[in-house]
């Protein structure tokens, strides 16, 4: 076949460079994510911090990169409430790419097992479902990343060199160092080789200091639960002070997928659960999400003391906090004695889940 002539090339040529998105001014972009940072702390009502100021330069840098391709993925960790979130968020919604995605790692990752389960029949599931979930995205946000399951951490170690092979910008937020990721020692060493991944493809930063600024009074930049509340030991005066709906006597049957769950109340945007039902059954973080989109308004009773559950029931719980907490939907917890009593337990997440529930009144 013979090669197109340069008059019917030419015009092809310019129509992609106009379908090309736009570079962006690298002093310009640095002057919009530092003035987005401060307006967002001034407003907020605190002073960023240096471990934060050197976490936006570092951001700041990666972005100038991300139209030559050459921009290095990040990994920021450190302790709960330590304003790693806000930090993504705040790049996020700074970066003026129309190409990105923020995810809760919970989210993406039920999501991943999903589609690859419907694309099993595919020659390379994991391809199909990333095209699926990605569709051109370049910059990849990524919040609560933790991995406890070995069968997970095989999976982790192929999504992200398909991610660094799509040469897609990965900014992720973890309560942990890789080297802390799969703590579990039956297991770490078969992980190794994703931490040397993840050290070899991201920039690795700790956001530290002293201050939990979840803690703060009057501070929500860093809280979502304010509205909800935690009664203890959940009398009937204290339900009819807030006005809670009673909880039917039966179960009630409530398909979610294609299983079937049994709740204590299905009211309009309201869902009611014992304990029991919601985190002794082997329900999933994929249920979960399914029934935040479902309903705004949660009543959980019926709190054991976590220590007495097993890990498997603490890590359910966990990981319902998380996906309550990331959708901003409104909680009453109850249980039958102090909240930080009922939180002993052994699951290595629960320090992010003290911290989240201690927000609730």
């Amino acid at each position: 076949m013979s090669a197109r002539p340069s008059w019917i090339r030419s015009p092809l040529r310019a129509l992609r460079q106009r379908l090309k998105p736009a570079p962006h001014d690298p002093a310009n972009l640095a002057g919009t994510v530092r003035q987005h940072f401060r307006h967002k702390a001034a407003a907020q009502g605190f002073t960023l911090s240096a471990g934060q100021l050197q976490v936006i330069e570092h951001m700041i840098a990666e972005a100038g990169r991300l139209d030559s391709g050459r921009a290095r993925s990040l990994y920021l960790h450190g302790a709960v409430g330590r304003g790693k979130s806000w930090l993504l968020d705040g790049f996020f919604q700074a970066l003026p790419h129309v190409h990105k995605r923020r995810l809760h790692f919970h989210d993406f990752f039920a999501r991943l097992h999903q589609g690859m389960f419907e694309h099993r029949h595919q020659q390379d599931a994991l391809a199909c479902t990333l095209d699926q979930l990605l569709q051109g995205c370049q910059v990849l946000c990524f919040d609560e990343f933790h991995v406890h399951d070995i069968g997970d951490a095989m999976l982790i170690t192929r999504l992200f060199q398909a991610l660094f092979e799509r040469r897609i910008f990965v900014l992720l937020t973890s309560n942990y160092a890789p080297e802390g990721l799969l703590p579990n020692p039956l297991y770490h060493q078969r992980f190794e080789p994703v931490i040397r991944l993840i050290n070899s493809q991201m920039q690795v930063l700790e956001v530290g200091g002293d201050q939990d600024y979840r803690s703060l009074p009057g501070n929500t930049s860093q809280q979502r639960f304010t509205q909800g509340h935690y009664l203890w030991p959940g009398s009937a005066e204290q339900r009819q002070a807030l006005r809670l709906p009673a909880f039917e006597s039966a179960p009630q049957i409530l398909n979610v997928g294609q299983r079937q769950l049994q709740a204590r109340l299905i009211a309009e945007g309201t869902v009611g659960f014992d304990f029991a039902q919601i985190c002794e059954q082997p329900t999933a973080v994929i249920d979960y999400l399914e029934l935040a989109q479902r309903f705004d308004h949660w009543i959980i009773d019926g709190l054991p003391c976590l220590e007495a559950c097993s890990i498997a029931e603490q890590q359910r719980f966990i990981n319902l906090v998380d996906v309550l907490y990331d959708q901003d939907k409104h909680l009453v917890l109850i249980g039958s004695r102090p909240l930080a009593d009922s939180l002993a337990g052994s699951a290595s997440d629960l320090a992010r889940t003290r911290s989240r529930l201690g927000q609730l009144q």
